[in-house]
């Protein structure tokens, strides 16, 4: 399994690993829009969907025989936090990208997640190898108040760019915004540029 050490992330876009406005702490404080959804893993379900030659589906065991790696990341929190070298291991997002075949159309990605979540992304910001769908926590199953069983991480962005509990990815030829940016969110939450909140 590759290992990656992806917390120099930071230096492509400023000179310190904590972003202007941020607080370092050891602890994973929990935040979501309406609280830890419960979940049937025997009907558990990912598809892949959209601006694509071939849509997936599967099942949890059949998502757990895809590719993985283990990523020490660095998770930002768009309330104010930090926290440095999260060791999560999961499937890398251009891995299910290449799977599913994406339309030369698709320029977008919406995420959809169990308690109706959902967050927007270019898709040339989600094919980089550190956006990742997690499965493990330093090295024990994701907790299911962190997104658990499957969550995804944007160690460039802040953290409400990585949808928990997520089941499905869309791929897109138009943006669509997702839950926080309808509500006035920064669609490209750049941490080192404390883009927390839209201009328009």
């Amino acid at each position: 399994m590759v290992d990656r050490n992806a917390t120099s992330i930071y230096e492509e876009f400023g000179e310190s690993r904590l972003p202007p406005g941020q607080n370092r702490t050891n602890r994973f404080p929990v935040l979501s829009k309406s609280g830890t959804p419960s979940q049937d893993m025997e009907t558990w379900e990912f598809t892949v969907t959209g601006a694509v030659e071939n849509e997936l589906s599967y099942s949890w065991d059949e998502f757990n025989e895809l590719p993985q790696e283990i990523q020490r990341q660095d998770f930002h929190c768009v309330t104010g936090w930090s926290r440095f070298d999260n060791e999560f291991t999961g499937v890398p997002f251009p891995t299910l990208a290449e799977r599913a075949a994406v339309r030369d159309d698709a320029e977008h990605v919406l995420f959809h997640a169990r308690d109706g979540y959902t967050t927007n992304l270019p898709l040339d910001e989600c094919l980089r190898d550190e956006v990742l769908f997690a499965l493990e926590l330093d090295g024990q199953p994701l907790p299911s108040e962190h997104g658990g069983p499957l969550r995804v991480v944007t160690p460039q962005l802040y953290a409400y760019k990585g949808a928990k509990w997520v089941t499905g990815v869309e791929f897109r030829s138009e943006p669509k915004q997702g839950y926080w940016e309808k509500r006035g969110y920064s669609n490209t939450a750049n941490p080192w540029e404390e883009e927390r909140y839209s201009t328009l």
